[in-house]
């Protein structure tokens, strides 16, 4: 876990000049028209002291040197970025300006800026800051933790984040927050990972434009697959676009994409990438309700739908996990006992049901009378 910087700064961390308005027992007057800007104070030393202000434990001095500080205008905040301030002070600005792109670019460029903080800004930056903080090896490998804001990140270049896994993978450094990371690294083996380049790649344009797609599916209906064989009209063109990727970038899609996306890969017959679908983070339970009653999906994930105790709470998931033939009998033999009568006799009547499973099915059922 990396350091965040925090303020207030230690007095002793403030340049000489400015603590007879940063100390937090300077008088509330001179304060005041510090955080105000108020003060002969310009540049950086400015930039620091509204930052410093920003912490106060008088709220009516940290709320008026918020406002002054939000307010600068770029000919003293830009330069701000790239001098040697203390490094929360870059974090505060990083939290401020998160939108202006200007600004995180000139922060991302500045080595005094912590390794907490470009993870941060790498997390939700646009493309072009994404592509600047993915050529500093050096910081990338000296805080892994950048790597993986990046690699999930859906700004991030899909040509990116295939090369930060490789530079992972060649450096023996070891990915703990990116899901399926040993995968990855298999799937990568002996590809042609790209260089960088000024402008995206057909397979970066065909990634966006997936996860575009996903997008628009899923804020129409994100519950419309429901567990049958035919696949929605709907879903075509994003299932056509799955189809074209690599395994690595169904993986990454896996986590990036919204449910539309995960309904398709999780029925994928590759078994890397199904199980990333299904233990996306992003997995909740009425997806994986929909899951245990897909004949389509593997054995593989309906055991680790059988053993997510969360999502075993639900009553349906248990149900369509015991109508699943392709359940593992050993999985549905654990439901019998949580079925209701008119379930069993339900489930002891089903075609395709192992045998041992309907007879368990309907000796439980006759326990009933």
């Amino acid at each position: 876990m990396l350091a965040i910087p925090q303020l207030p700064i230690p007095l002793d961390a403030v340049p000489e000049r400015l603590r007879r308005f940063a100390d937090p027992k300077a008088p509330a007057a001179a304060k005041m028209m510090a955080a105000r800007g108020m003060v002969p104070v310009k540049g950086g030393d400015l930039v620091m002291l509204l930052a410093q202000l920003s912490a106060d434990t008088d709220p009516t001095v940290s709320k008026s040197a918020g406002e002054t500080f939000e307010g600068l205008p770029e000919n003293v905040l830009h330069p701000a970025c790239q001098e040697d301030l203390h490094p929360a002070v870059f974090h505060e600005i990083a939290i401020r300006f998160s939108s202006d792109e200007e600004v995180l670019a000139r922060l991302v460029s500045n080595h005094s800026v912590a390794d907490a903080t470009i993870a941060k800004i790498s997390a939700h930056c646009p493309e072009r800051i994404t592509e600047i903080i993915s050529v500093n090896q050096q910081r990338l490998l000296g805080a892994p933790a950048i790597i993986e804001a990046l690699y999930k990140n859906r700004n991030t270049r899909m040509s990116t984040a295939d090369r930060l896994i490789e530079l992972a993978a060649r450096r023996g450094v070891e990915l703990t927050g990116i899901p399926m990371f040993e995968e990855l690294k298999k799937a990568i083996q002996g590809q042609l990972i790209p260089e960088p380049s000024e402008t995206p790649l057909p397979s970066d344009q065909l990634f966006s434009s997936a996860l575009a797609e996903d997008d628009e599916q899923d804020a129409v209906d994100r519950d419309k697959f429901d567990g049958t064989e035919e696949t929605k009209e709907e879903f075509i063109p994003l299932q056509s676009k799955l189809r074209g990727m690599s395994v690595g970038e169904k993986i990454r899609m896996a986590l990036l994409g919204n449910a539309a996306a995960r309904s398709i890969l999780v029925r994928d017959p590759n078994r890397v990438v199904s199980m990333a679908a299904i233990a996306s983070p992003a997995m909740g339970e009425s997806e994986a309700k929909n899951a245990a009653q897909s004949r389509e999906v593997s054995e593989d994930v309906l055991r680790f739908i059988g053993r997510k105790r969360e999502w075993l709470k639900s009553y349906e998931i248990k149900r369509h996990l015991c109508n699943n033939p392709k359940t593992p009998i050993a999985i549905s033999m654990t439901f019998l006992n949580h079925l209701r009568r008119n379930d069993l006799q339900a489930l002891s009547r089903s075609r395709g049901i192992p045998g041992p499973l309907k007879q368990a099915a309907k000796r439980r059922s006759k326990q009933f009378q």
